[in-house]
């Protein structure tokens, strides 16, 4: 499997596309642990967003995926907010679909719009915003760098 080094200059770089592809307000992000809890501070940041909550999922063992996706640590949200989930990868989807299945069970009259970094056109559902298809493993900076 091919790997590819995603350092955090590139990051930033493609968080800053990311906003300017970003045509919405949003009352909270919800970055998905722990890939996307790097994006939901920055954009927390960004866009002045105090409202920033972790949902955790478990779908993967190192670099082999599980057969079902645990969703948990669902935040306490108030009704008819508008909410972006962010996560770094949609690889095959799964993720965010159980993300969403869950919050939007939880909450059905929230609006939910999703963005992430990396976007796979295999994958089972597609961001409302992305920024570039990944060519093989994604080794992210906030995994390799301090080891």
């Amino acid at each position: 499997m091919q790997k590819t080094y995603y350092p955090y200059a590139e990051f930033r770089a493609d968080l800053k596309v990311l906003t300017e592809k970003i045509d919405q307000t949003f009352d909270v992000l919800i970055p998905i642990s722990r890939g996307g809890l790097s994006m939901g501070q920055m954009l927390g940041e960004f866009y002045d967003i105090r409202e920033v909550y972790a949902i955790n999922t478990i779908g993967y063992d190192d670099t082999q995926k599980l057969d079902e996706v645990r969703v948990f640590n669902v935040p306490m949200l108030k009704a008819e907010q508008r909410i972006l989930i962010l996560d770094d990868i949609v690889d095959s989807g799964d993720t965010l679909v159980e993300a969403l299945k869950v919050l939007k069970t939880k909450y059905p009259h929230t609006i939910f719009e999703t963005a992430s970094i990396f976007y796979k056109p295999t994958a089972i559902i597609k961001p409302t915003w992305w920024v570039k298809e990944p060519k093989g493993w994604i080794e992210f900076f906030w995994s390799e760098d301090l080891k």
